[in-house]
């Protein structure tokens, strides 16, 4: 009988009668609305420019090529994707997002820029007549953003030439892509040479996530840090260093919040609300670039994690 019972059973599951409603890695494969990690690392990439051992380590296959911190929004029920950044890795980041959901009429429904440092929009120059010669790509923008594209060669020219459509984004307004997506961008303070700083909280119909590879430190937040992340489901947080003196020069000059400091800010937060926050945009120095380390294996047994290309999380 209980033989009988267990082939029953197999049959079931082999035709799908039996549920899978409540396997978070069923629900993960079938969710009609992902966010996909592109690219992890900062700006300037790894191997990092002028640092022979970097680039050997590549050549041997010991370290694997990280490419600059982007994510993909991939909407399956109103066959759109998006793209937030545009990094000088742009084109194999679409190539990446298409193979989730192949190109229709454009390569993709739009591009989201957080602020105007290098490997945050220079990829916008791959939609060009050198390059792809794009028609019309929607680009969203803060003001001081869109004016530094508008005014500014190359840039211009994009806009000129109708590569690009530009479009105004405002400070915690939510715009609507679809009746099951929104985008809210979130200012922060950073290094604005050439335009302000945002990140995005990107809403979908069943999860949030919150998107903030860049800031200068979480106390000079007019927010904390702590309640934005209590209300997302996912927090993709900038872990540009590990640690105070991980680079040879005043890290003053490049103030970003350390993973140490984001992981003391938690220190007293539940396990639940740790496990949301995903760490990203690592500098070249960060060991937390790769798995493996002692110092990310440690934080990792506390619930944090820490984004690798081709991740993929459910809205």
């Amino acid at each position: 009988m209980k033989k009988g019972f267990q082939i029953l059973l197999n049959l079931f599951i082999l035709l799908g009668f039996v549920s899978c409603k409540d396997d978070p890695v069923a629900k993960r494969d079938t969710s009609d609305i992902n966010l996909f990690v592109l690219g992890v690392a900062q700006d300037a990439g790894y191997p990092h420019i002028n640092y022979d051992l970097e680039w050997q380590a590549e050549e041997f296959g010991e370290l694997e090529r990280q490419l600059v911190v982007s994510l993909g929004l991939v909407d399956r029920i109103s066959n759109q994707k998006y793209l937030f950044e545009a990094t000088p890795d742009m084109p194999e980041q679409l190539y990446l997002l298409n193979k989730e959901l192949p190109q229709s009429e454009q390569i993709v429904d739009g591009v989201f820029l957080t602020h105007a440092h290098m490997g945050h929009y220079t990829g916008l120059m791959h939609f060009g007549r050198e390059a792809m010669g794009a028609k019309n790509i929607p680009v969203y923008a803060m003001p001081r953003m869109e004016e530094f594209i508008r005014k500014n060669g190359p840039w211009t020219q994009l806009v000129e030439l109708n590569n690009i459509e530009l479009h105004s984004l405002k400070a915690d307004s939510a715009l609507s892509l679809s009746t099951n997506l929104k985008v809210t961008p979130l200012l922060v303070p950073h290094r604005d040479e050439y335009s302000e700083t945002v990140g995005f909280k990107i809403q979908g119909p069943e999860k949030s996530a919150l998107f903030i590879p860049d800031i200068n430190k979480w106390e000079l937040w007019d927010r904390s840090i702590v309640e934005e992340v209590r209300k997302a489901d996912y927090a993709f947080l900038d872990a540009t260093f590990f640690k105070e003196g991980e680079i040879p020069r005043p890290m003053s000059e490049v103030p970003h919040p350390f993973i140490t400091e984001t992981v003391a800010l938690f220190e007293n937060e539940p396990e639940r609300i740790r496990s949301r926050i995903i760490f990203i945009h690592f500098n070249h120095s960060n060991p937390a670039l790769f798995d493996g380390s002692e110092l990310t294996d440690s934080l990792k047994q506390l619930g944090y994690r820490f984004a690798r290309r081709g991740d993929k999380f459910p809205l």
